[in-house]
């Protein structure tokens, strides 16, 4: 395995580039809407669906005021996250999906929690849960 593999295994970035976000055949292996849960713990829960060698569409539910979407998207698309789909909004507030493709890890899914509750708090909202999705396995 060359540094470069092994860089990309560690930051949890390997192969993502290479993904369609718009994929239709991908199915929530993992998820977790329980701030008391950790991210290990989600993904043993999810140990029959998950591949933890196939990258993953990791993606952050937040509700934030309406008027933060704009700046929370730019701040997320920096680090390689970009918005889903619409999702309800409100005069005041707004459910944002933002999503990025990579391998899917305990570490990093909790390192990738951490930051997006961060980002969501400073913005005044918050981090309501995490999903993961990959292909069907055969």
């Amino acid at each position: 395995m060359g540094w470069r593999s092994v860089w990309q295994r560690w930051t949890g970035r390997g192969g993502a580039a290479r993904w369609d976000p718009e994929r239709t055949d991908l199915v929530v292996v993992v998820s977790s809407f329980d701030d008391a849960e950790s991210c290990s713990g989600a993904l043993e829960r999810a140990a029959q669906q998950w591949a933890p060698d196939v990258p993953a569409m990791l993606r952050h539910h937040l509700r934030i005021p309406a008027e933060q979407v704009a700046a929370v998207t730019a701040l997320a698309a920096q680090d390689g996250y970009s918005p889903a789909e619409p999702g309800e909004t409100s005069p005041a507030t707004a459910d944002l999906l933002l999503q990025r493709v990579q391998i899917l890890d305990a570490l990093h899914c909790s390192q990738e929690r951490s930051r997006m509750a961060s980002l969501a708090q400073r913005h005044d909202g918050t981090a309501v849960g995490w999903d993961a999705l990959q292909p069907p396995r055969s």
